[in-house]
């Protein structure tokens, strides 16, 4: 095999050439390492790679459904033992797992071979990936733009082909956003599906899931069919799907499909034409397949859910340092951590139990409307992203605007005030991706389709939201699209080209 056709698989497709001995473990990773090794150094896709590590496992792989298949992990919450886990944090630049996390675990002793971490925006709280620690990641289809974020050094290895398929996780739409900006399949799951910990019985309140950034639909049925759990550990639990999602994804539907769809910005922020077009067309396929598509207001007060959604991310991050620094025995200070890390851990301190009650049953609000509007729809159609990726660079913020930002929080004094900083400071980014958030905080599965490519070049995703626990209709419906040239997917990717 060469590497044109190596970079074109998929991590089933990969599997079957195992299984039939046409190909062997070791060719696999060592066809990985030399894709990476010819694209990481301009795209910075990985923070530690792991070829000596990746090699010994070869003599004792397990005998799961991806035994040889190569595999990339998210450098957060992915933990491989012994191995750094830093989360993009200049704090955690030295942090080595002491165990395998359980989503690590079961994709081990599925057979995957762990090529490396890849790259993640400090504490996962970015849509791009550009931490100071590591510097930024840039997306195969044009290396001037971002792949997005958090899993942004994720979405870069397997859309230029590094791997067939890396660890991700999305708590804001860190699954979605990567996938809309690098044309891959980017799945959320139901919230409770995946695995969790150890150590984190709810991460983010619930908000925030692991799972995979893929090429293809069958890879991510297959994944779910992998990683579906019931954790007794857990805060959340999902029934077991009792069926295979393989098998599901290719099924078709009983009756025809109805669809409510918005074209707006949850939080009034403007929406590119090109986002607007992405999800009519979609419209407009659906309706010619016979289902029945219909423009809705879903009635949730965007604005205000995510000044929740902020709230959270405030209290969460005054635990975080909190617990940095009992580990590090000293105070720490603004130059421990990026200005966004910092300002909302300081924000975190003015938070109330009271405060903080109240925006997660804001959360629980907006999941029992969601709940009414599935009762008449089966899916939720809205860009993924409202634009494409961002230049690298335009939302990190300069030596300068970290400084304003800091003199502006000097001036604050009240948690109203303290949270409309911290809105405003995401507002530039919340701009390009206000879409995906409803779905981590309200808990339901939606998915990332790439069905649009720009007159630029730059590809961009449409969302699909579903009632709890319904992925396997989703995959349903993203398998039909897959089959079709409304799927854009890695087609006119030029980051393929050897």
């Amino acid at each position: 095999m060469n590497l044109q056709e190596y970079i074109q698989l998929d991590a089933v497709g990969m599997t079957a050439l195992l299984k039939n001995r046409e190909i062997s473990a070791g060719e696999l990773l060592e066809l990985s390492f030399k894709r990476l090794e010819q694209v990481n150094p301009k795209l910075n896709a990985f923070t530690e790679t792991r070829k000596e590590l990746a090699e010994k496992s070869l003599d004792s792989i397990p005998d799961g459904g991806f035994s040889g298949v190569p595999m990339a992990l998210k450098n957060i919450s992915q933990a491989l033992k012994g191995e750094k886990l830093t989360a993009g944090s200049k704090l955690l630049k030295e942090m080595k797992a002491a165990q395998d996390s359980h989503l690590t675990a079961k994709l081990r002793g599925a057979g995957f071979t762990f090529v490396g971490h890849t790259n993640t925006p400090e504490f996962g709280l970015k849509n791009i990936s550009e931490p100071e620690l590591y510097g930024a990641s840039r997306n195969p289809w044009n290396p001037d733009y971002s792949p997005g974020g958090s899993s942004g050094g994720s979405a870069a290895a397997v859309a230029s082909g590094i791997v067939p398929i890396a660890g991700a996780s999305d708590g804001g739409g860190s699954i979605r956003i990567p996938a809309s900006f690098t044309g891959l399949f980017g799945l959320k799951p139901t919230r409770g599906r995946m695995p969790v910990g150890p150590g984190a019985g709810r991460q983010w309140q619930g908000a925030s899931i692991d799972f995979v950034l893929t090429k293809t639909i069958r890879d991510s049925a297959a994944m779910l069919d992998l990683l579906q759990t019931v954790q007794p550990a857990a805060a959340f639990h999902t029934p077991l799907f009792p069926g295979k999602y393989r098998e599901e994804m290719d099924k078709g539907f009983s009756r025809p499909l109805r669809i409510a769809f918005s074209v707006e910005s949850p939080v009034g922020t403007p929406v590119s034409e090109d986002a607007r077009q992405a999800v009519m067309k979609t419209a407009k396929w659906l309706e010619r397949q016979g289902h029945h598509v219909e423009e809705k207001d879903n009635g949730i007060d965007g604005i205000g859910l995510m000044q929740d959604y902020y709230l959270m991310n405030s209290g969460e991050m005054a635990l975080l340092v909190r617990n940095l620094e009992k580990g590090t025995g000293r105070k720490l200070t603004a130059d421990d951590m990026e200005i966004e890390s910092w300002l909302l851990s300081q924000a975190g301190l003015k938070v109330s139990a009271a405060d903080y009650s109240a925006s997660l049953a804001s959360w629980d609000a907006a999941a029992a409307k969601m709940a009414a509007l599935h009762e008449s729809y089966d899916f939720y159609l809205t860009p993924a992203t409202a634009y494409p990726a961002p230049k690298v660079g335009e939302l990190t913020h300069s030596r300068e605007s970290r400084a304003e930002l800091l003199g502006e929080w000097e001036r604050t004094s009240t948690m109203a005030t303290q949270q409309q900083l911290i809105y405003d400071m995401f507002l530039p980014s919340l701009t390009y991706t206000p879409h995906t958030q409803l779905a981590n905080l309200t808990g339901q599965p939606a998915i990332s389709l790439p069905v649009h490519v720009m007159e630029s070049g730059l590809p961009l995703g449409v969302q699909l939201m579903a009632g709890k626990g319904q992925e396997h209709l989703l995959l349903q419906l993203a398998r039909q699209i897959e089959q079709t040239d409304l799927w854009q997917g890695m087609k006119g990717n030029p980051g393929l080209e050897i």
